[in-house]
């Protein structure tokens, strides 16, 4: 148990850290029948999230179970064999995509040898391996042999009896499935409306019913009763019109997958049987509607007879419309309506409608009333019912009487005339409209002009007839030929007059007149007659346009600067009328050109607006025409000029010039008048620099032989076409000398040196980059102490003008970077460990200086021993250097590792025979050996050390000196003895020390040889009961022959590297 847990939570523990692709399918075996609609969904899991899977899928047949037959995929069409690649191409068969790892296989309608055994397969999208890629699913197909049965019959019913009906289902399928079935309710005027369930025994045996059933149901009269083993029957109680339409069985045979689901394999419906229910109300009632009931000749009449029944589609009406009891109109059942004799005509020529509106509204409507339709209208509706025994039963009704009163006509009619102006400018339009309200009949219109104080003659302008035929009067006849006097019929009750390119004669009172017309009778005898005549005036006054003519000229721009566009903009009043058109003229005097006594020098033509709306250039054209457009407004009135990168050639004075011409009905020009602007006084200047250079102060402390990097930003520049040339300086420390020039960076990338580099040899040392168009950098390499001071730039701005040439528009300086360069930071450190050696006289003194701590780790080091003798040399309490006594330089040794090359001379002089022994054990650790003491060397020993670096010009300087602890020396002096007195001399010293011992060799090898003679017969034993003599050889020494001290190892001054 406890394994199988440990399994468990491993293999969860493995699940979490590597996800495995899983490919379910839909567990089988399906059993589908044959012709039905199957689905089987396929579904992956484990994938590299955000990638969409496709899905192929095949099919294994059972003939064949070791063959692969590809169906269907989603990421390959021709993906299928050619046994599916028709059904495929159909849609007959197709995968239906649910989501990213989701699909769902369709067969519209399976075939039986489509049984067999499918697999879905999921291509790989993780880049490896790892997981199920397939699955499979065995489908099973069956015949069909489901039969739903009830004959095809068509009942009458009457509201209120009962209907029975029988279905017969039955099916031989093998396998254990389960029936519902139902009947429904299909309504025969809505074919694509949905089917009512009127009552269903579902699979499970249970019983319902439809929403609007389930109370007939509950109370009985609705009922479904399987009577036999393949027997349903429907039997509905107490019918309704509702009943009413198409009904029939509908059974499903359902089988249970593997899953637990249900699925209806197959369903069918019986033949139909059609429904007719008789409703027990059959009486009808008629209403007869109008607006009003009095009318004038001439108006339109409506009357609208409604049928109020139940089931009125289903029933057959016929109504009549009868007029004083003479018939008008009879519409069947059919909706073909039948005229009377005296009203044929009418209906033919359009002034009457006879309808069915809807299946109970008939209407019937007169176009225009005349005074003998005056009187009494019915409406007679009559229905036609069929009896059980075949007979048609007639039944009429008739409505009230409707009484219609229809007045003579007479002239109502309201003028109006109106104008677009009552002040028009001369060459405009003068439009009348004359607007007639409560006409009822064609209208026509006389045009009339008189003065304006309406004291001389009447004039007749133009004449619109009712037909719309248009009349011109001889005075205006001529100009109406050119089209500048128009009258036209808009609309029935709108006329217009148009008086265009209007004269100053034109100018009066206008009049327009209405006639109202009636027509009586009928083709081709008609006759009109006048109802009446009303008349409108209205005066319209022309105002000359020289009075008004004016130019004036303006600009928002009268200083712009280099680069920039202004317009010049001319305004011409009064507004432009093609009559009476304008040409503009745009002229130009450089300000180079301007006479310095005070006189104007000469005005040249820029570009002319033709009348006829055409451009013409001048002679000048700023010397830059491409970049000068030209444009008017829609009205004529405002004529702009814009320059766009204006330049120093563009400065000057402007002025427009305006002709005013007259065009003549018969086309001809006549020039009017002449006007010219105020002057325009356009100055070019430099642009307003917007060059900010960074102004952080900031300091930078760097060591010698480092590098310093000082930036130089550009928060912002007047354009982006802007060029910056670069100047770097700096202030000496002192501050008494002037800013020097380093280095200057041309806008064109050239480099040029200051006097400044050149002196201090900082032409090798310093770098200029320039990392981005706003940020510089400088760079010292190798920096040196001398190099401290105060940076900073100078930044010029430069731009193009529009002209090409190039011009310095203004500069700024950085903040200032305080740069300190020093030297390493003194961190010498010397032993300081005082001591007290007593040695005796011949013996070595040594004597050590350590160095715990250096500044730099490229140090070299100077290092000389001191000795001090003093009467008093008991005392340690002063610094090494600091006492009264006699200070004695012993040894010295440079930082270039040369012997007596440091601070001091020594007293003895290097050389083999010297006493004194120095040694670097390492390149902190110093020592000297001073040997063979002597009485007179005894003091107080310290070593001074110098610390020496390299600068970056490659010359060596002292950074740093320390001393050490005092080391006092005593020298033991020696006393006379007899190792004393035998070593001093050397005859005695062999005779003691060393001839005895030739002398008691030669006795001892005597003696062996006299005991060994002696002792012929014995076994000569050699080690016995010990071990051989074991020879060691002992190390080579040099040592003194004149003493027994021990050896010593020594290092003469010149020998150390």
């Amino acid at each position: 148990m406890e394994t199988g847990a440990l399994l468990l939570a491993c293999a969860l523990l493995a699940g979490v850290a590597v996800a495995q692709r899983v490919v379910t399918v839909q567990s089988g075996p399906l059993v589908r029948t044959e012709g039905s609609h199957v689905t089987i969904w396929c579904n992956v899991t484990g994938y590299k999230e955000g990638m969409e899977q496709d899905f192929e899928w095949s099919v294994y047949l059972p003939s064949v179970p070791d063959r692969e037959i590809r169906v269907v995929s989603t990421a390959q069409s021709n993906y299928a064999y050619a046994v599916y690649a028709q059904r495929v191409n159909s849609k007959e068969i197709f995968v239906e995509r649910l989501s990213r790892d989701s699909a769902l296989l369709h067969i519209t309608k399976v075939q039986a040898n489509d049984q067999g055994l499918f697999e879905c397969y999921t291509p790989n999208t993780d880049g490896r391996y790892l997981g199920s890629y397939s699955a499979r699913t065995n489908l099973t197909v069956i015949a069909d042999s489901l039969t739903v049965t009830a004959p095809a019959q068509t009942l009458s019913k009457v509201e209120g009896d009962t209907l029975q009906l029988t279905c017969e289902v039955s099916r031989t399928t093998v396998q254990h499935t389960h029936l519902s079935v139902g009947w429904y309710l299909r309504s025969p005027e809505d074919a694509a409306a949905a089917p009512q369930e009127l009552v269903t025994l579902s699979r499970d045996f249970v019983l319902r019913s439809g929403g609007p059933y389930r109370q007939r149901m509950a109370a009985g009269d609705l009922r479904l009763d399987k009577t036999s083993a393949t027997s349903y029957r429907l039997t509905i109680h107490k019918l309704q019109p509702v009943d009413q339409g198409l009904l029939y069985c509908q059974a499903a045979e359902w089988i249970q997958d593997t899953d637990g689901s249900w699925f209806a394999m197959t369903r069918k419906q019986s033949d139909k049987t059609q429904l007719r229910i008789q409703p027990t109300d059959r009486d009808f009632s008629i209403q007869v509607s109008t607006e009003r009931r009095s009318f004038t000749a001439g108006e339109p009449l409506e009357l609208r007879c409604t049928i109020e029944a139940q089931n009125v589609p289903e029933r057959f009406f016929s109504v009549s419309w009868v007029f004083s009891s003479s018939p008008v109109a009879v519409v069947g059942p059919s909706a073909v309506p039948v005229l009377g004799p005296d009203y044929a005509a009418r209906e033919a020529a359009g002034h009457m409608t006879v309808r069915k509106e809807s299946a109970n509204v008939h209407l019937l409507k007169l176009q225009h009333l005349r005074i003998e339709d005056a009187g009494k209208y019915i409406c007679r509706v009559t229905e036609r019912e069929k009896t059980p025994t075949g007979d048609f039963i007639d039944r009429s009704k008739r409505s009230r009487n409707v009484q219609i009163t229809v007045q003579p006509l007479k002239s109502n009619i309201t003028v109006l005339l109106s104008s677009n102006s009552s002040e028009v400018l001369e060459g405009d339009a003068i439009l009348l409209t004359c607007s007639v309200l409560s006409a009822t009949g064609p209208l026509s219109v006389v045009w009339q002009w008189t003065d304006k104080q309406a004291n001389g003659p009447t004039q007749e302008v133009a004449s619109v007839y009712r037909d719309g035929t248009v009349w011109h009067s001889p005075t205006y006849r001529e100009r109406a030929s050119y089209g500048e006097v128009r009258a036209e019929k808009v609309r029935d009750d709108t006329f217009s007059l148009s008086v265009y390119n209007a004269l100053p004669g034109d100018e009066g009172q206008y009049r327009c007149v209405i006639i109202e017309w009636l027509q009586a009778g009928t083709e081709p005898e008609l006759t009109w007659t006048n109802l009446g005549e009303k008349s409108a005036n209205k005066t319209v006054t022309v105002k000359t346009v020289e009075s008004s003519f004016a130019v004036s000229a303006s600009t928002r721009t009268p200083s712009v600067s280099f680069g920039d566009n202004f317009d010049l903009l001319c305004l011409v009043k009064p507004r432009h009328n093609p009559r009476v058109p304008t040409s503009v003229t745009w002229r130009f005097m450089p300000a180079g050109k301007e006479a310095g006594d005070g006189e104007q020098g000469e005005f040249k033509d820029l570009v002319t607006f033709t009348r006829e709306g055409t451009l013409q250039w001048g002679e000048q054209l700023l010397g830059l025409g491409t970049r000068t457009t030209v444009d008017r407004s829609h009205s004529n009135t405002n004529f702009r000029l814009s320059v766009t990168r204006a330049g120093r050639r563009e400065a000057g004075k402007y002025q427009c010039t305006a002709v005013l011409w007259r065009r003549n009905y018969d086309n001809s020009w006549s020039r009017v008048a002449n006007r010219t602007s105020n002057l325009l006084g356009i100055s070019v200047l430099q642009p307003e620099s917007k060059l900010k250079v960074q102004k952080n102060n900031q300091s930078q402390v760097h060591l010698e032989d480092s590098r310093v990097r000082i930036n130089c930003s550009i928060a912002s520049q007047t354009s982006q076409d802007s060029q910056h040339a670069v100047m770097w300086y700096v202030r000496r420390a002192t501050g008494s000398e002037a800013d020097e020039l380093l280095l200057r960076i041309e806008r064109s990338g050239a480099f040029e040196y200051g006097a400044y580099a050149e002196e201090e040899r900082l032409r090798r040392r310093v770098q200029a980059e320039r990392l981005s168009p706003r940020l510089y950098v400088l760079t010292l390499n190798r920096a040196e102490s001398s190099d401290s001071g105060t940076y900073y730039c100078l930044v010029e701005e430069w731009l193009s003008d529009p002209d090409g040439a190039w011009y310095r528009l203004s500069r700024d300086t950085s903040g200032f970077t305080q740069v300190l360069v020093r030297q390493p930071e003194i961190r010498l450190q010397v032993e300081e460990v005082e001591s007290n050696v007593t040695v005796k006289e011949s013996s070595p003194i040594r004597l050590g200086c350590s160095i715990p701590s250096q500044s730099s780790r490229d140090s070299r080091f100077s290092v000389s021993w001191y000795v001090e003798r003093s009467e008093d040399e008991a005392s340690g309490g002063e610094q090494p250097g600091e006492g009264d006594g006699e200070r004695e330089c012993v040894f010295s040794i440079g930082h270039d590792a040369v012997f007596g090359n440091g601070n001091c001379s020594p007293r003895e002089e290097a050389g083999p025979n010297s006493r004194l022994q120095f040694e670097r054990m390492t390149s902190d650790q110093y020592s000297l050996t001073i040997q063979g003491a002597r009485p007179t060397d005894a003091g107080r020993y310290y070593c001074h050390v110098e610390e020496w670096l390299l600068n970056p010009r490659n010359a060596w300087y002292r950074l740093a000196t320390n001393n050490s602890g005092f080391t006092i020396v005593n020298v033991l002096q020696q006393v006379s003895s007899l190792q004393s007195v035998v070593c001093a001399n050397d005859s005695l010293f062999y005779f003691v020390f060393f001839y005895p011992f030739p002398i008691f060799g030669i006795l001892l090898i005597a003696l062996l040889l006299v005991r060994y003679k002696g002792r012929n017969n014995s076994k000569s034993q050699e080690g016995k009961n010990g071990a051989p003599l074991l020879w060691i050889k002992e190390p080579h020494l040099s040592y003194s022959p004149t003493c027994l001290d021990p050896p010593a190892l020594s290092l003469h001054p010149g020998s150390v590297d």
